[in-house]
């Protein structure tokens, strides 16, 4: 079992960019090293981008390749290759599939995110989550609904946890506090469990109403992941229905780092969001009342 120290997502990540630095500096490209080795210009790529599970045998030829004399550098290459292929927490769930993303956001000290249809995952209830992924999978099987919804509500460790917390901060499209998931009396206790994660000096949270209109976030939910090492680049995750895309190019994260301060300033203030979602959950209140 992999030590709780090993984030075996990162440790790839950060091996591939090691592999593509010592590249560049032998001045190769990903396709003259694949005809060097007699694999695919993919596969390299795939090892680069941290993608793919790298084995030390990878690294040594590779290392070879890019004539890498100190034995030093190449042994904590290997090493880093062994941890790389540990499992994760979330391996033992099974097969996930958003594994790298959960392997980043463990090792992230800070997340913004943008969510227009649902309550953000790490922000949502146990209840609310079996409901969306029961609404959203109705063909998958309810062992798997337990399933995901078991690796959503671990995610959340990192938001309550006392000792080095995740740093949160997510813009929520109106239409995420009204949409009734599973009936009323369960929204009024998302919306108050909203209201008290609110209270934590590491979340913030900010309503999109409807009345600001058109606005950058107007091409779905996407995520902003920072990392505490200065030599891990910042991802952009946006969730697909089939695959996930994850950009780490400067001038895309840069664009998105753009787009996100657009919403904030579109969104109500921290302290005018929090009004609105009591409001809101008043309005349930006094729905479910009504009977």
């Amino acid at each position: 079992m992999a030590s709780p120290n090993v984030n075996p997502t990162v440790r790839r990540r950060r091996l591939g960019q090691e592999l593509r630095r010592l590249r560049e500096l032998k001045g190769m490209t990903a396709e003259g090293v694949a005809e060097r080795l007699l694999v695919s210009q993919s596969k390299i790529s795939r090892l680069e981008n941290g993608r793919r599970s790298i084995s030390p045998r990878d690294v040594r030829d590779l290392c070879n390749v890019y004539e890498v004399e100190d034995p030093r550098v190449v042994e904590s290459l290997m090493q880093m290759a062994k941890d790389s292929r540990q499992q994760g927490w979330w391996h033992a769930f099974g097969d996930i599939p958003y594994s790298v993303y959960i392997g980043l956001e463990t090792d992230a000290d800070n997340l913004r995110v943008y969510e227009p249809q649902v309550v953000p995952g790490l922000l949502q209830t146990k209840e609310y989550a079996k409901a969306v992924i029961a609404g959203a999978l109705p063909e998958n099987s309810p062992e798997d609904w337990e399933k995901r919804v078991g690796v959503r509500v671990r995610r959340q460790d990192r938001v309550t946890t006392s000792t080095s917390p995740l740093r949160l901060w997510a813009v929520i499209d109106e239409a995420a506090l009204r949409r009734v998931v599973g009936d009323r009396h369960l929204m009024l206790e998302q919306l108050e469990h909203l209201q008290e994660l609110a209270r934590l000096p590491h979340v913030t949270i900010q309503v999109l109403p409807f009345r600001a209109g058109a606005h950058t976030g107007l091409s779905g939910h996407y995520a902003i992941l920072e990392f505490p090492e200065t030599t891990d680049s910042s991802v952009v995750y946006i969730e697909g229905v089939t695959s996930d895309l994850y950009l780490e190019k400067t001038p895309d994260v840069q664009k998105y780092t753009g787009m996100y301060e657009h919403l904030r300033a579109k969104a109500l203030s921290v302290e005018d969001s929090h009004l609105f979602i009591e409001k809101i959950a008043k309005d349930y209140a006094s729905a479910e009342h009504q009977g």
